[in-house]
Protein backbone atom coordinates (compact mmCIF):
# COMPACT_ATOMS: atom_id res chain seq x y z
CA UNK A 1 0.00 0.00 0.00
CA UNK A 2 1.11 3.47 -0.85
CA UNK A 3 2.85 5.46 2.04
CA UNK A 4 2.59 9.43 2.03
CA UNK A 5 6.04 9.55 2.52
CA UNK A 6 5.80 8.69 -1.40
CA UNK A 7 4.07 11.78 -2.23
CA UNK A 8 7.11 14.10 -0.30
CA UNK A 9 11.18 14.81 -1.11
CA UNK A 10 13.14 11.55 0.09
CA UNK A 11 15.99 13.57 0.58
CA UNK A 12 13.92 15.55 3.77
CA UNK A 13 12.07 12.13 4.70
CA UNK A 14 15.37 10.42 5.46
CA UNK A 15 17.14 12.90 6.40
CA UNK A 16 20.08 13.48 4.08
CA UNK A 17 22.63 16.32 4.93
CA UNK A 18 22.39 18.92 2.73
CA UNK A 19 25.77 19.64 1.56
CA UNK A 20 27.27 16.52 0.08
CA UNK A 21 30.29 14.99 2.13
CA UNK A 22 33.37 16.33 0.91
CA UNK A 23 37.13 14.33 0.83
CA UNK A 24 40.35 15.73 0.79
CA UNK A 25 42.92 13.14 -1.44
CA UNK A 26 44.93 12.52 1.92
CA UNK A 27 41.67 11.23 3.84
CA UNK A 28 41.59 7.89 5.78
CA UNK A 29 40.00 5.51 3.27
CA UNK A 30 37.07 5.40 5.82
CA UNK A 31 35.99 9.04 4.79
CA UNK A 32 36.67 8.09 1.07
CA UNK A 33 34.02 5.47 1.68
CA UNK A 34 32.00 7.65 3.62
CA UNK A 35 31.95 10.34 0.45
CA UNK A 36 31.62 7.84 -1.91
CA UNK A 37 28.38 6.11 -0.43
CA UNK A 38 27.30 9.57 -0.17
CA UNK A 39 26.92 10.18 -3.79
CA UNK A 40 25.61 6.99 -4.66
CA UNK A 41 23.02 7.47 -2.00
CA UNK A 42 22.02 10.96 -3.76
CA UNK A 43 21.81 9.33 -7.24
CA UNK A 44 20.08 6.20 -6.54
CA UNK A 45 17.19 8.99 -4.24
CA UNK A 46 17.53 11.18 -7.06
CA UNK A 47 16.40 7.77 -9.69
CA UNK A 48 13.78 6.56 -7.05
CA UNK A 49 11.03 8.77 -8.98
CA UNK A 50 11.43 8.03 -12.51
CA UNK A 51 11.89 4.31 -11.18
CA UNK A 52 8.57 4.46 -9.71
CA UNK A 53 7.15 5.59 -12.74
CA UNK A 54 8.68 3.26 -15.44
CA UNK A 55 8.55 5.48 -18.07
CA UNK A 56 12.30 5.68 -18.81
CA UNK A 57 14.30 2.00 -18.40
CA UNK A 58 17.16 4.28 -17.84
CA UNK A 59 15.95 5.67 -14.45
CA UNK A 60 15.50 1.90 -12.93
CA UNK A 61 19.09 1.25 -14.79
CA UNK A 62 21.32 3.99 -12.63
CA UNK A 63 19.34 3.27 -9.49
CA UNK A 64 20.52 0.00 -9.70
CA UNK A 65 23.70 0.66 -10.62
CA UNK A 66 24.28 3.35 -7.29
CA UNK A 67 22.86 0.20 -5.40
CA UNK A 68 26.02 -2.07 -6.69
CA UNK A 69 28.64 0.59 -6.32
CA UNK A 70 27.49 1.17 -2.50
CA UNK A 71 27.80 -2.46 -2.12
CA UNK A 72 31.20 -2.11 -3.99
CA UNK A 73 32.67 0.32 -1.57
CA UNK A 74 31.63 -1.49 1.31
CA UNK A 75 33.10 -4.68 0.13
CA UNK A 76 36.17 -2.62 -1.22
CA UNK A 77 36.71 -0.59 2.16
CA UNK A 78 36.20 -3.90 4.48
CA UNK A 79 39.44 -3.99 6.01
CA UNK A 80 39.15 -0.57 7.28
CA UNK A 81 35.61 -0.62 8.41
CA UNK A 82 33.73 -2.55 11.27
CA UNK A 83 32.22 -4.90 9.67
CA UNK A 84 29.47 -5.22 11.93
CA UNK A 85 28.15 -2.21 10.75
CA UNK A 86 28.94 -2.57 7.67
CA UNK A 87 28.39 -6.36 6.49
CA UNK A 88 24.83 -6.20 7.49
CA UNK A 89 24.53 -3.07 5.38
CA UNK A 90 25.95 -4.80 2.60
CA UNK A 91 23.59 -7.08 3.12
CA UNK A 92 20.50 -5.12 3.06
CA UNK A 93 21.85 -3.07 -0.15
CA UNK A 94 21.74 -6.66 -1.38
CA UNK A 95 18.42 -7.03 -1.02
CA UNK A 96 17.34 -3.87 -2.82
CA UNK A 97 19.52 -4.67 -5.71
CA UNK A 98 17.71 -7.88 -5.72
CA UNK A 99 14.23 -5.97 -5.66
CA UNK A 100 15.69 -4.02 -8.46
CA UNK A 101 16.70 -6.53 -10.81
CA UNK A 102 14.49 -8.64 -12.38
CA UNK A 103 12.51 -5.30 -14.08
CA UNK A 104 16.17 -4.06 -15.08
CA UNK A 105 16.49 -7.65 -17.18
CA UNK A 106 13.64 -7.64 -19.01
CA UNK A 107 13.98 -4.02 -19.99
CA UNK A 108 17.11 -4.47 -21.44
CA UNK A 109 15.67 -8.02 -23.02
CA UNK A 110 13.14 -6.42 -24.37
CA UNK A 111 14.32 -3.34 -25.35
CA UNK A 112 16.89 -5.59 -27.32
CA UNK A 113 14.46 -8.47 -29.10
CA UNK A 114 12.00 -5.35 -30.11
CA UNK A 115 15.46 -3.50 -31.56
CA UNK A 116 16.63 -6.86 -33.58
CA UNK A 117 12.56 -7.12 -34.77
CA UNK A 118 12.60 -4.08 -36.20
CA UNK A 119 14.48 -4.64 -39.65
CA UNK A 120 12.35 -7.93 -40.49
CA UNK A 121 9.38 -8.00 -42.98
CA UNK A 122 5.68 -7.08 -41.38
CA UNK A 123 5.09 -10.85 -41.35
CA UNK A 124 7.94 -11.35 -38.85
CA UNK A 125 7.17 -8.98 -37.14
CA UNK A 126 4.32 -9.71 -35.69
CA UNK A 127 5.67 -13.02 -34.92
CA UNK A 128 8.43 -11.55 -33.08
CA UNK A 129 5.13 -9.78 -31.05
CA UNK A 130 4.06 -13.24 -30.41
CA UNK A 131 7.10 -14.30 -29.51
CA UNK A 132 8.30 -11.82 -26.79
CA UNK A 133 4.55 -11.57 -25.54
CA UNK A 134 4.94 -13.77 -22.56
CA UNK A 135 8.27 -11.13 -21.45
CA UNK A 136 5.69 -8.95 -21.62
CA UNK A 137 3.34 -10.36 -18.93
CA UNK A 138 6.72 -11.36 -16.70
CA UNK A 139 7.64 -7.83 -17.08
CA UNK A 140 4.04 -6.26 -15.63
CA UNK A 141 4.37 -8.96 -12.67
CA UNK A 142 7.96 -7.77 -12.39
CA UNK A 143 6.94 -4.19 -11.79
CA UNK A 144 4.40 -4.86 -9.45
CA UNK A 145 6.43 -6.31 -6.93
CA UNK A 146 9.33 -3.61 -7.61
CA UNK A 147 6.90 -1.15 -6.54
CA UNK A 148 5.97 -3.16 -3.53
CA UNK A 149 9.57 -3.00 -2.59
CA UNK A 150 9.85 0.49 -2.74
CA UNK A 151 6.99 1.25 -0.80
CA UNK A 152 7.70 -1.13 1.86
CA UNK A 153 9.06 -0.29 5.24
CA UNK A 154 12.16 -1.94 4.76
CA UNK A 155 13.14 0.18 1.71
CA UNK A 156 12.69 3.52 3.89
CA UNK A 157 14.76 2.34 6.78
CA UNK A 158 17.21 1.27 4.57
CA UNK A 159 17.75 4.71 3.25
CA UNK A 160 17.46 6.42 6.36
CA UNK A 161 20.44 3.79 7.97
CA UNK A 162 22.46 5.04 5.02
CA UNK A 163 21.82 8.81 5.89
CA UNK A 164 22.06 8.53 9.18
CA UNK A 165 25.61 7.17 9.05
CA UNK A 166 26.66 9.49 6.36
CA UNK A 167 26.43 12.46 9.25
CA UNK A 168 29.36 11.33 11.05
CA UNK A 169 32.55 8.98 10.55
CA UNK A 170 31.58 5.58 9.74
CA UNK A 171 32.36 3.27 12.14
CA UNK A 172 35.95 1.63 11.23
CA UNK A 173 37.95 -0.75 12.72
CA UNK A 174 41.25 -1.06 14.83
CA UNK A 175 43.53 -0.02 12.10
CA UNK A 176 45.58 2.75 11.71
CA UNK A 177 46.64 2.79 8.76
CA UNK A 178 44.69 4.35 6.00
CA UNK A 179 46.43 6.44 3.66
CA UNK A 180 46.83 7.08 0.20
CA UNK A 181 49.03 3.80 0.09
CA UNK A 182 46.03 1.68 1.27
CA UNK A 183 43.77 2.92 -1.39
CA UNK A 184 46.44 1.80 -4.09
CA UNK A 185 46.23 -1.44 -2.54
CA UNK A 186 42.65 -2.07 -2.50
CA UNK A 187 42.40 -1.26 -5.94
CA UNK A 188 45.65 -3.05 -6.98
CA UNK A 189 44.36 -6.42 -4.95
CA UNK A 190 41.28 -6.17 -6.87
CA UNK A 191 43.47 -6.22 -10.03
CA UNK A 192 45.16 -8.88 -9.54
CA UNK A 193 42.41 -11.26 -8.39
CA UNK A 194 41.34 -10.60 -11.61
CA UNK A 195 44.08 -11.34 -13.66
CA UNK A 196 45.03 -14.41 -11.92
CA UNK A 197 41.25 -15.69 -13.06
CA UNK A 198 42.22 -14.49 -16.28
CA UNK A 199 45.42 -16.20 -16.12
CA UNK A 200 43.60 -19.58 -14.96
CA UNK A 201 41.21 -19.84 -17.85
CA UNK A 202 41.28 -21.85 -20.75
CA UNK A 203 41.85 -20.98 -24.43
CA UNK A 204 38.23 -20.64 -24.72
CA UNK A 205 36.39 -19.93 -21.68
CA UNK A 206 32.92 -21.38 -21.15
CA UNK A 207 30.22 -18.44 -21.21
CA UNK A 208 29.84 -18.75 -17.15
CA UNK A 209 33.63 -18.35 -17.15
CA UNK A 210 34.09 -15.16 -19.00
CA UNK A 211 30.19 -14.07 -16.91
CA UNK A 212 32.67 -14.48 -13.60
CA UNK A 213 35.49 -12.29 -15.08
CA UNK A 214 33.24 -9.43 -15.99
CA UNK A 215 31.93 -9.03 -12.42
CA UNK A 216 35.84 -9.39 -10.94
CA UNK A 217 36.06 -6.50 -13.22
CA UNK A 218 33.25 -4.41 -12.07
CA UNK A 219 34.97 -4.90 -8.86
CA UNK A 220 38.41 -3.55 -9.74
CA UNK A 221 36.38 -0.72 -11.84
CA UNK A 222 34.51 0.10 -8.45
CA UNK A 223 37.58 0.18 -6.45
CA UNK A 224 39.31 2.39 -8.67
CA UNK A 225 36.49 4.94 -8.40
CA UNK A 226 36.69 4.77 -4.52
CA UNK A 227 40.11 6.11 -5.00
CA UNK A 228 39.99 8.57 -7.61
CA UNK A 229 40.26 11.26 -5.88
CA UNK A 230 43.32 10.32 -4.25
CA UNK A 231 44.86 9.74 -7.82
CA UNK A 232 43.60 11.34 -10.45
CA UNK A 233 44.49 10.75 -14.17
CA UNK A 234 46.37 7.31 -14.00
CA UNK A 235 42.98 6.18 -11.73
CA UNK A 236 40.93 7.52 -14.64
CA UNK A 237 42.48 5.43 -17.48
CA UNK A 238 42.43 2.75 -15.18
CA UNK A 239 38.53 3.05 -14.90
CA UNK A 240 38.18 3.82 -18.74
CA UNK A 241 40.03 0.78 -19.45
CA UNK A 242 37.90 -1.00 -16.65
CA UNK A 243 34.65 -0.15 -17.99
CA UNK A 244 35.44 -1.04 -21.79
CA UNK A 245 36.39 -4.49 -20.31
CA UNK A 246 33.19 -4.45 -18.62
CA UNK A 247 30.98 -3.41 -21.45
CA UNK A 248 32.71 -6.19 -23.63
CA UNK A 249 31.98 -9.72 -21.51
CA UNK A 250 28.51 -7.63 -20.24
CA UNK A 251 27.59 -7.59 -24.28
CA UNK A 252 28.80 -11.19 -24.53
CA UNK A 253 26.50 -12.32 -21.23
CA UNK A 254 23.68 -10.31 -22.74
CA UNK A 255 23.67 -12.15 -25.72
CA UNK A 256 23.98 -15.52 -23.90
CA UNK A 257 20.92 -14.77 -21.96
CA UNK A 258 18.65 -13.59 -25.18
CA UNK A 259 19.74 -16.97 -27.07
CA UNK A 260 18.84 -18.54 -23.67
CA UNK A 261 15.56 -16.63 -23.07
CA UNK A 262 14.32 -16.77 -26.77
CA UNK A 263 14.97 -20.72 -26.73
CA UNK A 264 12.88 -20.98 -23.47
CA UNK A 265 9.94 -18.83 -24.78
CA UNK A 266 10.29 -21.12 -27.88
CA UNK A 267 9.57 -23.78 -25.94
CA UNK A 268 6.81 -22.09 -23.38
CA UNK A 269 4.66 -22.40 -26.91
CA UNK A 270 5.24 -26.51 -27.11
CA UNK A 271 3.38 -28.39 -29.62
CA UNK A 272 0.99 -25.29 -30.08
CA UNK A 273 4.15 -23.19 -32.16
CA UNK A 274 3.39 -21.49 -35.24
CA UNK A 275 6.13 -21.58 -38.02
CA UNK A 276 6.33 -18.05 -38.58
CA UNK A 277 7.50 -17.58 -34.59
CA UNK A 278 10.15 -21.20 -34.71
CA UNK A 279 11.43 -19.15 -37.55
CA UNK A 280 11.35 -15.55 -36.27
CA UNK A 281 12.87 -17.32 -33.34
CA UNK A 282 15.90 -19.20 -34.96
CA UNK A 283 16.52 -15.85 -37.00
CA UNK A 284 16.94 -13.99 -33.56
CA UNK A 285 19.06 -16.81 -31.98
CA UNK A 286 21.53 -16.46 -34.91
CA UNK A 287 22.15 -12.99 -34.33
CA UNK A 288 23.20 -13.61 -31.10
CA UNK A 289 25.85 -16.03 -31.78
CA UNK A 290 27.05 -13.29 -33.55
CA UNK A 291 27.25 -11.13 -32.10
CA UNK A 292 28.65 -13.58 -29.06
CA UNK A 293 31.39 -14.80 -30.87
CA UNK A 294 32.24 -10.90 -31.78
CA UNK A 295 32.52 -10.01 -28.56
CA UNK A 296 34.55 -12.82 -27.81
CA UNK A 297 37.12 -12.08 -30.28
CA UNK A 298 37.32 -8.49 -28.50
CA UNK A 299 37.62 -9.63 -24.81
CA UNK A 300 41.58 -10.55 -24.72
CA UNK A 301 42.43 -7.01 -26.65
CA UNK A 302 40.17 -5.04 -24.17
CA UNK A 303 42.55 -6.82 -21.04
CA UNK A 304 45.72 -6.18 -22.77
CA UNK A 305 44.30 -2.64 -22.51
CA UNK A 306 43.34 -2.77 -18.85
CA UNK A 307 46.67 -4.48 -17.86
CA UNK A 308 48.60 -2.10 -19.02
CA UNK A 309 46.39 1.14 -17.57
CA UNK A 310 46.92 -0.94 -14.17
CA UNK A 311 50.40 -0.69 -14.69
CA UNK A 312 50.89 3.02 -14.64
CA UNK A 313 49.17 3.39 -10.99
Amino acid sequence: MATSWQQRDLTRVVELPAEPVAVDRHARVAEHVRAGLDTRLRALISYDPGTRQGEDPEELHQMRVSVRRMRAMLLSGRPFLDRDWSEPLRAKLGWLGRALGPVRDLDVLLERLRAESADLPVDERAAATRLVSGLEVEHGQARVELLAALDSDRYLTLLRSLAEALRTELPTSQSDVDSERELRRLVLREFRKLRKAVARLPEEPADEQLHALRIRGKRVRYTAELAQPAFGKPMQQLIKAARQFQDVLGEHQDACVAEERIRGLLRDFGEDVDAAVAFVAGRLVEREQIRRADRRAQWRPAWEALRGAAAEI
